[in-house]
């Protein structure tokens, strides 16, 4: 099942990389998480593709927990646009450092250990699961 968008710039392959490479997530690991039918080739692929079918898309945006829509609507063009023109708005460039409310890159690098912990956690749980395969295959 293929989409359409309404806006030909978008290019959801470049998105899928972005927003993957944003969280932290390798090719492999996303390639692991799609399943066996998957490998970094696969994925490489994948991410050169301007239109990805839908429930290829929905799934990618299901391991990288982001919404679908975002893949499928994020304008590279407008975002420099609004962030250009947001910091070059001398007002709300005042008010952005004199009032920090947040520290996106606190929260960024937050994220990316959450992530990095969540990498961690599968890579011990599938080397477990490993070993007591290896057990179940030689028996008592």
């Amino acid at each position: 099942m293929t989409h359409t968008t309404s806006n030909p710039k978008i290019h959801e392959g470049r998105n899928v990389k972005r927003f993957r490479e944003m969280l932290g997530i390798k090719q492999d690991m996303l390639a692991f998480e799609l399943g066996s039918d998957w490998n970094q080739q696969r994925i490489s692929t994948l991410e050169q593709r301007e239109k990805i079918d839908s429930d290829i898309l929905e799934q990618v945006a299901a391991i990288l927990k982001i919404p679908v829509e975002a893949i499928r609507n994020f304008d590279e063009e407008k975002a420099v646009n609004v962030i250009s023109n947001t910091f070059n708005d001398n007002a709300m460039l005042n008010a952005v450092n004199n009032n920090p409310t947040f520290h996106p890159i606190d929260k960024l690098m937050q994220l990316h250990e959450e992530k990095i912990a969540l990498y961690e956690r599968m890579l011990k749980e599938k080397d477990e699961m490993m070993g007591r395969l290896e057990r179940l295959i030689e028996g008592p």
